[in-house]
């Protein structure tokens, strides 16, 4: 769904593709210019959604899923590898502006961010680690809103809903000559669908940025976010169907979610400032340095985990670009950016909510170092060649303290490696063009696989790594109605990483040998009629992004199990999403939002399967103005219009079959949005 930044949120409008840059490459390009499959997600699709979450936004992009386990647990897998996410968001890497949201040890915290706080959202998708950190999925860069302020204005949205549902934000943004900002602050609470999901989150984030001199700018950011929510655990199909809004209930090993009180307090500060300086017609430097502190607590059903994180780090590059001649560009950035974090973990036993009896005692640190460099030329609008290498390495050190009998320290080392892409694009005409590429991507285990709930450091655990091939095609019609991209890509893993469990429910992971990744996938944007507010139907936009996946395990043995040819576990074969957003008449506009998945196994036997599902969204705005400078939204949507049963986030290879998190059946909110 393409759409700039600067539009109004109270727009649907879908911007030309060529009007539409991609703000990750610098300098910045067209997207339909761009070497490598990506998708932009606007403003108007972000705010579209009361509740602030970014899964309805991100599950319109093709080959993504962005999955909700209950109210504030999210994990995200671009083209189709969750298996490595049982919880959180890996095998990706995040930035928020210039700065990474994705951690020294490879987490990210994607639950801290409200969609309401940002301008947009852009996708690129395959190994990208020529300019960014070392990635295998892809990269994900949010945009705040701040660097880009175009008019003085605040907003204040109020509203509630179904299972206890209240939020309120509110948004203050000013432009000058040559300094802007926002400050965005938000509120939400809810009890949730089912027992023990109750949700309480409070942020605040401000976005500065100062033109000082003509040439020169500086940008910062702060983010703080006090998150807490509580989680309910999976149920056994039986569970489900005798009561699908319980908790996880006690068993003749374990006690309850809820006598556990299981359950996440996420306390953290992000913060970034950045310079940029143009310092000639061909050169620009930019620099940016960053770091983050985040207190984490977790009651968990067999411990009480406390994690205290912090991080910092530094990107920078040199850019050059020359106009050869008349009808040659040539461009190239050389850069680096490190990474240096230190945690702190205590597990103790859980005795009803209680953290007692210490069960394990580490401090971990992590390094990365990325240096990356990338040339591109370019003959007129027609053709262009894109090469780059990264060179990337990964450094573990860890100290075991408690129990005293498995006291140690030392330090993993990944082998450095060196990660090439090789890129092209030929546009045959204005409207379509197609383009190909070969990158290498490599991703080292993160601190929750490296030091999972078993509470052991696992020195053995390699990274994953291998070379995605990729060819696309893009349609954009002269009179923009129509545009088209599909892209196909074949990329084989080695070393994948996948999860197992031990006979205490503890998990673990393993590398799994080879996993064959296949994927296809279209994205549509269809302008059906064009604005005219002269009719009673002035505008009406359908977006459709269709993705299929065929992705196997190559050679995956375990113990005495043999689990090769099988499909990777959860990944569907497809997923289908559809938007329609309809303006009809001054006061009146609606959106309308579809998403099919289809069943995929849940547990590497694939002996055990989800339940496909349709799960449509509709939300309906009216609108007033209140003389030049005041207008409110009354707006009013209902939730799984449908009232399909199904999960959003189903557990992998879940222990005692509890595979299940089932999500709210039919439900309702309204709110008022009043922007003066």
């Amino acid at each position: 769904m393409e759409s700039a930044s600067a539009q109004n949120q109270d727009s649907t409008a879908v911007d030309a593709l060529n009007s539409v840059h991609i703000i990750a490459h610098n300098p910045q390009q067209p997207l339909q210019q761009l070497n490598a499959t990506a998708q932009i997600v606007g403003q108007p699709q972000l705010s579209a959604t009361y509740t602030g979450s970014l899964v309805p936004a991100l599950n319109q992009v093709a080959g993504l899923r962005m999955e909700e386990r209950s109210p504030g647990s999210y994990r995200i897998a671009l083209r189709g590898n969750l298996i490595r996410s049982p919880f959180g968001v890996r095998n990706l890497q995040v930035y928020l502006g210039d700065f990474p949201l994705t951690d020294a040890s490879g987490n990210t915290y994607i639950n801290l961010i409200d969609a309401a706080a940002l301008a947009q959202l852009q996708v690129l998708k395959g190994p990208n680690a020529s300019l960014y950190g070392a990635n295998s999925g892809g990269v994900i860069r949010l945009e705040p809103k701040g660097f880009n302020v175009r008019e003085n204005k605040q907003q204040l949205s109020l509203g509630g809903g179904a299972y206890g549902l209240f939020r309120e934000h509110f948004s203050l943004q000013r432009s000058y000559e040559r300094y802007s900002f926002s400050i965005d602050q938000m509120y939400q609470q809810s009890d949730g669908y089912r027992d023990h999901t109750a949700l309480s989150k409070k942020s605040i984030q401000t976005a500065h940025r100062y033109q000082y001199a003509i040439n020169s700018e500086l940008r910062f950011l702060l983010l703080y976010t006090d998150l807490h929510y509580e989680t309910p655990g999976g149920l056994t199909r039986e569970q489900l169907e005798e009561q699908r809004r319980m908790a996880r209930p006690a068993s003749s090993r374990f006690p309850s979610a809820e006598a556990q009180e299981a359950g996440i307090q996420n306390r953290s500060l992000l913060g970034g400032i950045t310079h940029q300086i143009t310092i000639s017609k061909h050169w620009q430097h930019q620099v940016s340095l960053f770091g983050s502190s985040t207190d984490f607590e977790n009651p968990f059903i067999t411990n009480y985990e406390f994690r205290k994180e912090e991080n910092i780090g530094l990107r920078t590059y040199l850019s050059y670009q020359n106009q050869i001649a008349t009808t040659w560009h040539f461009e190239a950035q050389l850069g680096y950016e490190g990474q240096k974090g230190w945690y702190a973990l205590e597990n103790f036993d859980n005795n009803q909510g209680e953290p007692q009896g210490l069960q394990a005692q580490d401090d971990l640190t992590n390094s990365r170092q990325n240096y990356f460099l990338r040339t591109q030329i370019g003959w007129k609008e027609k053709l262009s060649l894109e090469t780059s290498l990264g060179y990337h390495n990964f450094t573990l050190g860890y100290t075991t303290y408690f129990p005293a009998s498995a006291r140690a320290q030392g330090e993993v080392k990944y082998d450095a490696i060196w990660m090439p892409r090789i890129a092209g694009r030929y546009t045959f005409d204005r409207q379509w063009s197609m383009r190909a590429s070969v990158a290498k991507g490599f991703s080292a285990p993160t601190l929750a696989e490296v030091r999972s709930s078993t509470n052991k450091i696992n020195t053995d655990l390699k990274a994953e790594e291998g070379v995605n091939y990729e060819l696309g095609f893009r349609f954009q019609h002269p009179k923009q109605w129509l545009v088209l991209d599909l892209s196909a890509y074949t990329y084989p893993i080695q070393s994948g990483i996948v999860r197992q469990l031990n006979a205490a429910g503890n998990e673990y992971f393993v590398n799994a040998g080879e996993l064959k990744q296949n994927g296809i996938e279209l994205t549509g944007e269809f302008r059906l009629l064009a604005e005219d507010s002269s009719r009673l139907l002035h505008n009406l936009q359908w977006h459709t992004a269709l993705t299929y996946n065929q992705h196997e395990f190559e050679r995956y043995i375990v113990k005495e199990n043999n689990y090769s040819g099988n499909p990777v576990t959860s990944v569907p074969d497809w997923m289908l999403a559809n938007s329609l957003n309809l303006a009809m008449g001054k006061p009146w506009s609606m959106a309308l939002n579809h998403r099919y998945t289809s069943s995929y196994p849940l547990n590497d036997a694939n002996t055990v399967f989800s339940e496909a599902f349709h799960l449509v969204q509709l939300q309906l705005n009216w609108q007033q103005s209140l003389g030049y400078a005041m207008r409110f939204r009354l707006f009013a949507g209902v939730d799984n219009l449908l009232n399909e049963r199904y999960s959003l986030g189903n557990d992998i290879n879940a222990f005692g079959k509890r595979y299940f998190n089932p999500a709210p059946e039919r439900n309702f909110y309204a709110g008022l949005h009043w922007r003066f």
